[in-house]
């Protein structure tokens, strides 16, 4: 198993670099929503590890997302303009690097006092940390306040975005099918049971919340390096329910399905663009007829808990 993994490791990083060689050639338009639905796919692995591969319930991912993409936006603003242009490559990706890690920690930070609750507190708990991130990026200076940050390097391209949630996939996959990864779905069947066995659940779920949000930051680097623009209202409490909603439909749980459903939702509105005065209320009827028809996910196929 584990080197049928490093072989789509490989080949995904590898069929990723070479398109985004070529990638001039394409239309911007469909390259800008392949990168997109490449960050997307980040986002929902990532969140999956959390509510679909532990069992916790979090609201607070677009916080994460943009604590990595606004340090990682700040550090190629402050050291680009010093920096030859051979060197850039390199810049992005100790932004990118430095996104995740602070973006960890401030998981490690929320986790720690908070994943002893359940359920609907643990929602809570996230919900609130994600708007308190959100409005201390709206009211500091540095971060540009409630304009955001602007003039960031366009530095994401379609090899970054698709090898990075290749890389993602990976990790995911490797831990859950690990022996250490068998804490997390242990912990998600039966915490009580869990504890029983000597298993500390605390201990897993803020592994898990911790590895979650360090791919989330990783993802709003490359969300920022996209979009040129960072604004706070582009991480409230829709854009985590958003990313929620990506892992639901796919099947908690299941790694394919939730990239499949994180492909899915990234086109859906795009499609829905012909009709833009009802794109939202066509979009969110078909969500609705979506979870009132497949509760357990759109896409079901594989074990539940393994990658």
């Amino acid at each position: 198993m584990r080197g049928r993994e490093k072989l789509f490791l490989l080949i995904a990083i590898v069929v990723a670099i070479g398109l985004s060689y070529v990638s001039a050639s394409f239309n911007r338009y469909y390259l800008g929503i392949a990168i997109d639905v490449g960050i997307n796919i980040i986002l929902a692995v990532s969140l999956n590890l959390i509510n679909g591969h532990t069992g916790q319930f979090s609201l607070g991912h677009a916080g994460f997302m943009a604590v990595g993409g606004y340090f990682a936006a700040k550090f190629t603003l402050v050291y680009g303009p010093t920096l030859p242009p051979a060197a850039q490559p390199f810049l992005f990706a100790g932004a990118l690097l430095l996104g995740g890690i602070v973006a960890a920690l401030a998981g490690l930070a929320v986790g720690v006092p908070s994943l002893r609750l359940k359920g609907d507190y643990l929602a809570i708990v996230t919900l609130g940390f994600g708007e308190i991130i959100r409005v201390i990026f709206q009211t500091s200076e540095t971060f540009g306040a409630a304009t955001g940050l602007t003039g960031i390097a366009k530095l994401t391209t379609f090899g970054w975005a698709w090898a990075l949630a290749a890389v993602t996939v990976y990790v995911v996959a490797c831990l859950v099918n690990s022996t250490y990864g068998r804490g997390f779905i242990a912990v998600h069947d039966d915490e009580i049971a869990a504890g029983a066995m000597g298993i500390n659940p605390v201990r897993y779920k803020v592994t898990a919340f911790v590895i979650g949000a360090f791919f989330a930051g990783i993802a709003g680097g490359l969300y920022a390096h996209h979009k040129a623009v960072l604004s706070p209202g582009g991480f409230d409490f829709i854009k985590s329910i958003e990313i929620v909603v990506m892992v639901i439909l796919g099947g908690m749980g299941r790694t394919v399905g939730v990239i499949f459903a994180a492909i899915i939702l990234t086109i859906l509105p795009e499609l829905l663009r012909g009709v833009a005065e009802y794109r939202m209320i066509i979009y969110s009827l078909l969500i609705i007829g979506l979870m009132l028809t497949r509760p357990q996910g759109l896409f079901t196929w594989g074990k539940k808990g393994a990658a």
